[in-house]
């Protein structure tokens, strides 16, 4: 039974502790759109976007007035590009992703994703393409979000793409140079990536969900910061019992939302995403969490530890609320939109090294992380291996959202607006070569699942 300290307590998270609902994402499979001419198949997107997502803003918009919870995102993600299209006679996926955009715009979301690419084992033709489309696409578009997933501890991981995917960041970062290369931020390279993640820049429409589905992404950091500050002097086992309940409490709201939105907009109910999704505000940050767990700064020693500790328990609180759990789920650690990680990479408690230790622990990777702009493409290949081959051997979903920011250096800071937040230049400090590595191509062989050691 729901009693009024129970609503007393929701409503002090809402206001006073930043709780919200961070998205609602309808997804919507694409795989009846395809047509061999390029015309034909963009207007079948445009056309089948638009009919499924006529009144997802607005529905989103009424619960949010009813319920008084806030949902920042209101978003859509598609089948990957590359396999919708792949029947498509052309050399350029470009004027998809146009359409995607007018689309999403028409009907008023904030992101539109899925102009991605499944690539883990090998290339379609419709794969090289969208791939070769990637930096004109979101270049040319406000809203669309791309994704590439390159690695998989089933498959391995292709290292053809990884090698091309340092370069092609680097021609979107050039791009886009007079956005501070704002491309870059809506471009997620992935192992293991999930069909449900109702999160940009990397949500996409799986091909093995149905022809419609809606996806909640909740968040809360600032919820379970309040609730350890009570707990000065408790042990572990007391602040991982602290985390549970709250998160238990956080995915009870986004239950709510999500079941409303799918009976109001008769779409079927997919996952809730239990994500700590942090903010560039104050008291809406991952690493303060962290920090109140005992750690003078983000990033000292025992961070991965406190991290672990964090995304375990939010994980555990969560399936307790709902029965359908997906998506990313633990706590996202991207630098430029959270504002304790932004601190603790100007004081330089937190290092690109650091960032990518935290990662074997947590969802999802080395996210929005901005570098000097004349890092070369074969140093982002290397990241791009690097942080797969985590995701590869332990099993989980890594990925790379990193941005080379052309003129700048590091002691400058780049700003990117909204929840993307701003972010110092991140040092990589080291400036050995792998080129020669990266430029092998190939495939690293999947990971043997016995003798773990």
């Amino acid at each position: 039974m729901i009693t009024i300290d129970d609503i007393l307590e929701t409503n002090r998270m809402i206001t006073e502790n930043k709780l919200d609902v961070r998205t609602i994402t309808m997804g919507i499979s694409l795989r009846d759109c395809a047509h061999p001419n390029l015309e034909k198949f963009c207007q079948n997107v445009y056309d089948k976007i638009t009919k499924s997502a006529e009144f997802l803003v607005k529905t989103g918009e009424d619960i949010e007035a009813e319920y008084g919870i806030p949902i920042i995102h209101k978003r859509i993600s598609v089948t990957p590009i590359a396999i919708a299209a792949d029947a498509c006679k052309t050399d350029s996926f470009v004027p998809v992703a146009e359409a995607m955009d007018r689309a999403g715009k028409a009907v008023g979301v904030n992101f539109i994703g899925g102009f991605s690419a499944l690539v883990e084992k090998g290339y379609t033709h419709g794969d090289r393409v969208l791939i070769e489309s990637i930096p004109q696409a979101l270049a040319s578009t406000d809203i669309v979000c791309s994704s590439v997933n390159l690695g998989s501890t089933k498959a391995g991981i292709n290292m053809d793409c990884v090698r091309e995917m340092g370069e092609v960041v680097k021609r979107t970062a050039e791009l886009t140079r007079d956005t501070q290369a704002l491309g870059c931020a809506k471009l997620v390279i992935f192992c293991n990536a999930p069909g449900d993640n109702p999160f940009m820049a990397g949500a996409f429409h799986g091909v093995s969900e149905g022809d419609r589905v809606i996806n909640v992404g909740v968040s809360g950091p600032g919820v379970v910061k309040h609730a350890l500050e009570d707990l000065k002097g408790a042990d572990c086992t007391e602040i991982a019992e602290t985390i549970k309940k709250t998160a238990f409490k956080i995915t009870r709201v986004g239950q709510l939302v999500a079941r409303e939105a799918s009976r109001r907009l008769g779409v079927p109910f997919g996952i809730i995403d239990l994500s700590l999704a942090p903010t560039p505000a104050v008291g809406d940050s991952v690493a303060r969490i962290l920090e109140e767990m005992g750690l003078e700064a983000c990033g000292a020693p025992g961070t991965t530890a406190a991290l672990a500790m964090l995304n375990d328990a939010v994980k555990k609180g969560g399936l307790m609320a709902s029965s359908h759990v997906g998506g990313l789920s633990g706590a996202f650690i991207p630098v430029s939109e959270d504002e304790g990680m932004i601190a603790a990479v100007k004081q330089g408690s937190l290092s690109i090294e650091k960032l990518e230790a935290m990662t074997c622990v947590c969802s999802v990777g080395l996210d929005m992380i901005a570098v000097e702009g004349d890092t070369s493409a074969a140093t982002i290949s290397g990241i791009i291996a690097d942080e797969a081959a985590i995701g590869m051997i332990n099993n989980k979903t890594t990925a790379v959202r990193v941005i080379p920011v052309p003129g700048k250096k590091v002691g400058d800071v780049v700003e990117f607006g909204g929840l993307l937040g701003y972010c110092p230049i991140v040092p990589v400090r080291n400036q050995y070569s792998s080129s020669a590595f990266v430029a092998r191509g190939g495939r690293i062989p999947a990971p043997v699942r016995s003798l773990t050691n």
